[in-house]
């Protein structure tokens, strides 16, 4: 039989990914306060690209201290992590996959206890939190009032983020992705809800998205050419007066002008709104993005099951497959997959100390 669309190899610049179905980025609030990756990391990246997903993305991992949602997430702001990610690269490598990072700041959403926790909301100073920032001083619902952040803090955060994908060149990642959706910093100002701003960094659309594109840039000058950046994005805020998959569109084509090379298109996460939950139900933001801009997008969203995988796979809108809670619950969920639809054991993504436990036809 032929290659299913998602098993197929995809090439972005330099770098081969051996197939189309990527490990999304999902907290895991494992990490010590000195945003130290652990074994925990190892085991749970490891695990899935054992499982056959190509791409294997961290978590959003913070370019500073107080980027970090919650005091128990992982970052890359200092040399010790850099030497923590470098054997969880490695291990992903030795399995064929490809190991990507996402770079993220939380914004007026960081400081807060992590799911699980007995209490939630955010943590002051005082029980070891810390002031939030953002473009403007607007809380999100339930949360603490963030602090905004002046021009030349804007300045810093660019540099941050420029700083931590120079370390995860050296900590052995192949890919980088820009966290700019779910209410975190950068989706903070892009959106006129949560932006208010008069200065460069608000008002219009050019002002809202300048800092991305200056985060773009300066991440594009340290990491190296042969290797992707994305960048993913709340596609839209499922409000009228919010950010709308029009504007998503817009902004995709002048961040490929840039040197971004994949939009990964989620949405939500800025403000509360009514959003339509169900199977793919991103699926189509992530076509009318790549519609109207031509840029590859990656689709996320409630896919489950390989048919469902397949389909969007194979659209010509949409250039691979983000899984989030599914592998949590199936890391070599690529496996079953790829029995499912047809392929040979010699064919799937098993490594060779699990082919005796192949799915059988």
């Amino acid at each position: 039989m032929s290659t299913p669309a998602l098993f197929t190899p995809l090439t972005i610049r330099d770098l081969e990914i051996p197939n189309r179905a990527w490990l999304a980025p999902m907290c895991q609030y494992s990490a010590g306060t000195d945003g130290v990756p652990t074994a925990w990391h190892l085991v749970h990246l490891g695990a899935r690209a054992a499982g056959g997903f190509g791409l294997v993305l961290t978590e959003a991992t913070a370019v500073v201290p107080d980027g970090r949602i919650s005091p128990q997430d992982v970052g890359i702001w200092n040399d010790d992590q850099v030497r923590a990610w470098r054997p969880i690269t490695e291990f992903i490598h030795a399995q064929g996959a490809v190991a990507g990072i996402q770079l993220a700041h939380a914004g007026r959403k960081a400081s807060v206890y992590a799911p699980g926790s007995p209490v939630s909301g955010s943590i002051g100073p005082a029980e070891g939190g810390w002031t939030t920032v953002g473009p403007s001083p607007i809380a999100f619902p339930g949360l603490a009032d963030p602090r905004e952040l002046s021009i030349e803090e804007i300045g810093e955060v660019v540099a941050a983020f420029a700083e931590a994908a120079r370390r995860s060149d050296a900590a052995g990642f192949d890919v980088v992705e820009l966290h700019a959706a779910h209410g975190y910093l950068l989706n903070n100002f892009l959106s006129p809800l949560s932006n208010h701003r008069t200065d460069s960094y608000g008002g219009d659309f050019g002002g809202r998205i300048r800092i991305l594109v200056e985060v773009v840039d300066a991440v594009r000058a340290v990491w190296p050419a042969d290797k992707p950046m994305f960048v993913r994005i709340s596609g839209t805020e499922w409000l009228d007066d919010g950010w709308r998959v029009e504007d998503s569109a817009r902004l995709a084509t002048i961040l490929a002008q840039h040197g971004v090379d994949l939009i990964d298109v989620s949405s939500g996460g800025n403000v509360l709104a009514d959003i339509p939950v169900g199977p793919g139900y991103q699926v189509d933001l992530a076509r009318e993005v790549h519609r109207v801009s031509g840029v590859a997008t990656g689709a996320v969203g409630l896919i489950t099951e390989p048919d469902q995988a397949e389909k969007i796979a194979a659209d010509d809108d949409v250039t691979a497959v983000f899984l989030g809670r599914v592998a949590l619950r199936e890391p070599s969920w690529p496996q079953r997959a790829a029995h499912e639809l047809g392929m040979s054991d010699n064919q799937a993504p098993y490594p060779q100390q699990y082919l005796r436990g192949t799915w059988r036809h």
